[in-house]
């Protein structure tokens, strides 16, 4: 079992105000959600979504007939397909989570996600053994921006698949992905799990036809075993059932209002994520992702010359549904609407524009998710943790800025006192009684009081900066090793989730990496998780 550690989330200094105050279940933003992620709000959410009419047998049937017919080209587990199945009955219900259809997986926070999630409907599976609980994938094949999702990080190089591309990214073909293979596979030593590696990529991505294919494979490699059931909302028939929320959208514009009306509520205290458009909806083609925009009495597709009256814009629509795709303020009501579907996990910026939604759900009558932020992790190997354990840093204190890491550190190193504090409150109680003298004979002589003490506090200031980097100096390989360590978890000093591929600890641990992850991760714990692999 690995050895691991846990800090608030909001003492990390990585998380914003509105996920803080989230997290802390402050009255401020009580109003913009929906149930608490904790044992009792997901009782009221089960009873929440028993009732709701949009959970049908008719709907479930169609939610299970399309995730047959885009699991048949794969091989999927046996624990997959029973949960697939298990989504025809009442009693069985789903937690999700999303993610852009990242090369390669992208950053390690794709497998944070998706572990939570599974963790999840495991941990309500015990409490409430009479229901089912499924963890859903939902790949975002429909985005249509490319250069977010066309590279990963390995060992300090970025793995670039160069290509023009347009339309969602989900239908690519893989063309050039060959040459991102062969420049992978340079990078990578005659390892067992190195050959690993290099199958698991030729076979997701230049044995399938597109990047859904692909994305999907890859992610039932890493976490069928565990019935992760992986859904494409590019898909006819789900559509079909979202066509009634479609028209509202394109000929009532329900969201753009509701929504902000909710922005300019949740904007006095906190940054507003996204922002509603008349039409929130695209057209979408193979080689096409456009705005839907209406104007001169038209519904025109943007950048196009293709334009709709209101009649054959209602014509396109029952023809062809799965041209009509959701942007970030409808996606979730969709997911919603096609899904039994309990609890949304997501980071922080997702969950932010979330936020933004309630009154809309409430507005089309659709019941608004449980929101948990995704676990988040930082992974140190056992050398790096005996590491800290010389240099006598904590977990809590890795996440400091590095300069005021490196100051600490050296301070508790130096034989000379480098904290002026008590000099500090010495001048402030000296020049009080001062200004209390001047104030009493004459005021005008308080100002070049003030003005006396802050030139004093600024030489105290600058002479204790000039002592600690003359002790840094005598320090230098401390400093050298903090900085070392520091740079190797903060990769461009920024969480190393954000940055590193899963590939790196793959090669080191192989196919025990998911286990221990899986092990460690604890979806309700409210705290970010450091694991010592």
């Amino acid at each position: 079992m690995s050895k691991t550690s846990t800090i608030p989330f909001c003492k990390t200094g990585y998380f914003s105000k509105t996920m803080c105050d989230y997290l802390a279940q402050d009255n401020s933003i009580t109003d913009f959600h929906g149930n608490f992620p904790d044992l009792k709000g997901f009782e009221k959410q089960i009873d929440l979504k028993r009732h709701s009419e949009l959970v049908s047998e008719s709907h479930r049937e169609i939610l299970v007939t399309s995730l047959k017919s885009q699991y048949k080209n794969i091989k999927s587990f046996s624990k997959t397909k029973r949960n697939i199945q298990s989504l025809s009955e009442e009693n069985t219900f789903t937690i999700t989570t999303g993610h852009q259809l990242n090369l390669f997986t992208g950053p390690l926070y794709f497998l944070y996600k998706i572990i939570s999630t599974i963790n999840l409907t495991e941990q309500l599976k015990q409490e409430f053994p009479d229901d089912n609980f499924v963890p859903i994938y939902w790949m975002a094949t429909e985005d249509h921006d490319f250069e977010e999702i066309q590279y990963f990080n390995f060992k300090d190089k970025k793995i670039t698949w160069n290509r023009t591309a347009s339309g969602g990214v989900g239908r690519l073909k893989p063309y050039g992905l060959e040459d991102v293979f062969n420049e992978f596979s340079k990078l990578l030593n005659l390892s067992d799990n190195s050959k690993k590696l290099r199958l698991l990529f030729r076979k997701a991505y230049i044995e399938n036809d597109n990047l859904t294919d692909a994305t999907r494979y890859l992610a039932n490699e890493l976490f069928g075993e565990y019935g992760l059931v992986i859904l494409d909302g590019d898909d006819a028939d789900l559509k079909r059932q979202f066509l009634p929320f479609v028209e509202k959208e394109l000929f009532e514009n329900i969201s753009f209002d509701e929504v902000s009306k909710t922005i300019k509520s949740l904007e006095k205290n906190y940054k507003i994520q996204v922002n509603p458009r008349e039409i929130n909806l695209f057209y979408l083609t193979d080689d096409l992702r456009e705005r839907i925009i209406f104007e001169d009495n038209l519904f025109k597709i943007n950048n196009t010359s293709i334009n709709f009256s209101k009649e054959e814009l209602l014509y396109e629509l029952k023809l062809h549904p799965e041209r009509f795709s959701p942007n970030v303020i409808m996606r979730p009501l969709y997911q919603e609407v096609i899904l039994p579907n309990l609890c949304y996990i997501g980071g922080g910026g997702e969950l932010a524009y979330w936020l933004e939604l309630k009154d809309y759900f409430e507005k089309v009558e659709v019941p608004f998710p449980v929101l948990l932020l995704r676990n988040s992790a930082l992974l140190i190997s056992e050398k790096q943790s005996k590491k800290m354990e010389k240099l006598n840093i904590t977990p809590e204190e890795l996440f400091l800025k590095q300069q005021e890491l490196i100051n600490k550190k050296v301070t508790e190193k130096s034989d000379v006192i480098i904290d002026f504090s008590e000099q500090r409150n010495q001048i402030d109680a000296h020049f009080k009684k001062m200004e209390k003298i001047a104030s009493q004979t004459d005021k005008s002589f308080v100002g070049a009081v003030q003005a006396q003490k802050q030139k004093q506090l600024n030489g105290l200031n600058n002479l204790e900066k000039r002592l600690l980097k003359a002790e840094r100096r005598v320090h230098k390989d401390l400093v050298d090793r903090i900085v070392l360590l520091q740079d190797e978890l903060f990769p461009k000093k920024s969480l190393q989730e954000r940055n590193t591929n899963f590939s790196e600890f793959y090669l080191e641990y192989g196919d025990e990496l998911i286990p221990k992850l899986k092990e460690a991760l604890q979806p309700l714990s409210g705290a970010f998780t450091i694991i010592e692999l």
